[in-house]
């Protein structure tokens, strides 16, 4: 009896259908890569590796263009993924001027840049171009993860008219640490540093990058293929689980003197709450912003901890200022699109509409 039970919960092996998921595996893998960054664009400037990309509004409605700062880790194309799926081509279809800055794929030659230069030479820089190319009086910063760091690092020395300040999955409070605890120990008693390692190699190579995300997410990374296994009938799926793919793996190198600013200054002192970070001969005070904010954290992020953001709120001046959690994971919020929404519920009535 009991035998006869258990013989009967073994599931039935449907050989065909096993052979048909499989094929379909392969032929996904070996497939070309898919199209990304499809909004139109046009080049307003550009410095080094880095490119001022201005999208037009498909309708101009908002008098106040939005400006994306994205990390340094990644790619910006996450915000540009894919057709009814991309963040920037869901803003200027909804009216809006949208501006992106993306940083490119620093070389050997650039392993001296800092945070800080990228924020005074770069960023800044760019913003005036904006400014110029758009005549407008006033921008919107929107920061995504790093990217939020470093928008609210600019805001808060800027001279330029920074009327909104959006930050999304940002780090500010480098207290908390979304990682083993062993890293965070090792990293602030000095048994993890990265000085040498900078001193011989100059930046940080891609696989390293690569595999700290994989160290902290290591879940996620494995259960896509697992994932892609079961759904591999499923066309829509199959179609962003490349997408992403292609941007998980398609990380560039850091460079070597803005990462060694970053373990420093910001992962072991936590400069950016308790103070100590200049930029372009001014130090930097998160109390000096006044625009009006808005900080948009995910419910299921693997990477940066609400713990982390939160801070913000209480360290900048600013008398319009919000917060909110959304069901989303650190990837997710820009991968769907869903972030475009987001912005536009906050800053459609704090963007001079036409």
């Amino acid at each position: 009896m009991a035998d006869s039970a258990f013989t009967g919960s073994i599931p039935t092996f449907d050989y065909d259908n096993e052979m048909q998921r499989w094929e379909n595996i392969v032929k996904i893998l070996n497939e070309p890569e898919p199209k990304i960054g499809q909004t139109p664009k046009t080049e307003v400037w550009r410095k080094n590796k880095s490119v001022l990309w201005h999208y037009p509004a498909k309708q101009k409605r908002y008098e106040i263009p939005l400006f994306f700062v994205y990390s340094l880790f990644n790619k910006p194309y996450i915000l540009d993924i894919a057709p009814k799926a991309s963040v920037i081509e869901g803003l200027t279809n909804m009216g809006y001027e949208v501006y992106l800055l993306d940083w490119g794929t620093p070389g050997y030659e650039d392993k001296k840049i800092g945070i800080d230069t990228y924020i005074d030479k770069y960023l800044r820089t760019a913003v005036k171009r904006a400014l110029r190319h758009s005549g407008a009086e006033e921008i919107t910063l929107i920061g995504y993860c790093l990217g939020g760091t470093i928008a609210s690092i600019y805001a808060s020395i800027a001279d330029e008219p920074i009327k909104n300040l959006i930050v999304a999955t940002v780090p500010i409070d480098f207290e908390p640490f979304m990682g083993p605890d062993k890293w965070a120990e090792g990293f602030r008693e000095g048994d993890i540093n990265f000085d040498r390692f900078i001193d011989t190699y100059g930046n940080i190579p891609p696989k390293m990058v690569e595999g700290m995300f994989r160290a902290i997410g290591t879940p996620i990374y494995f259960t896509n293929y697992t994932t892609l296994l079961h759904r591999a009938h499923d066309s829509k799926y199959v179609d962003k689980w490349r997408r992403m793919n292609k941007w998980t793996q398609d990380q560039v190198p850091f460079a070597g003197e803005a990462y060694r600013q970053l373990a420093n200054d910001f992962f072991i002192e936590n400069k950016l709450v308790k103070g100590g970070i200049v930029v372009g001969n001014k130090e930097v005070d998160l109390k000096n912003i006044k625009s009006n904010l808005f900080v948009v954290s995910g419910s299921r992020d693997n990477l940066i901890l609400e713990d982390q953001s939160k801070p913000i709120m209480d360290l900048v001046s600013s008398k319009d200022k919000t917060y909110i959690t959304v069901e989303a994971g650190h990837v997710s919020l820009a991968l769907t699109g869903l972030l475009a929404k987001i912005v536009h519920q906050w800053a459609s009535s704090r963007s001079n509409p036409l």
